[in-house]
């Protein structure tokens, strides 16, 4: 009998590893933004926490580019809800705080925003700091325009997420 309980047990503890093997909650193994919050690419992280991580463009639009990310994944800003207002606006003050670490103080020549699918190349929610926005290039000022049907500002999305009905 002993020899059948060892076989009964056996296959829970095979199962068990097999879970290991499941990705934390929160990230997708398919997404460049997960894996760098992760410190698997080798992308210098500016700021990291359990809510926030921001790291610099790596195709600035402008002399100060960074962005900043959910460290767990969530999807682009046509997925989010009221309930999302909160990490927007902490995502929008951890960009204020690179750009003041990194002697950027008038925020007026600042541009904080996201680009509305399908319009973004990452489905992992970022907001784009880019500063002096009065530095940027053509390609930059097109890419970054405010009141564009491709990209609208942090204090946009605020407002369209606050006039949403709670969630479902």
């Amino acid at each position: 009998m002993a020899g059948v309980e060892a076989e009964v047990t056996q296959p829970s503890q095979v199962e068990i590893s097999k879970t290991e093997n499941v990705p934390a909650e929160g990230y997708d193994k398919k997404c460049i933004f997960c894996k760098i919050v992760n410190n698997e690419m080798g992308t210098e992280l500016l700021h990291s926490d359990e809510e926030i991580s921001c790291f610099r463009d790596i195709k600035p639009g402008a002399p100060h580019h960074y962005l900043v990310v959910p460290t767990k994944h969530v999807g682009n800003c046509k997925s989010l809800s009221k309930d999302h207002v909160p990490l927007v606006k902490r995502m929008v003050e951890a960009g204020t705080e690179i750009l003041q670490k990194n002697n950027i103080t008038d925020l007026s020549d600042a541009r904080f925003g996201f680009h509305w699918p399908p319009f973004c190349s990452v489905t992992h929610l970022h907001l784009h700091v880019l500063a002096p926005a009065s530095q940027m290039g053509f390609m930059s000022r097109l890419f970054y325009r405010i009141n564009s049907y491709w990209f609208i500002t942090a204090d946009q999305l605020i407002e369209l997420l606050n006039s949403k009905g709670e969630t479902n």
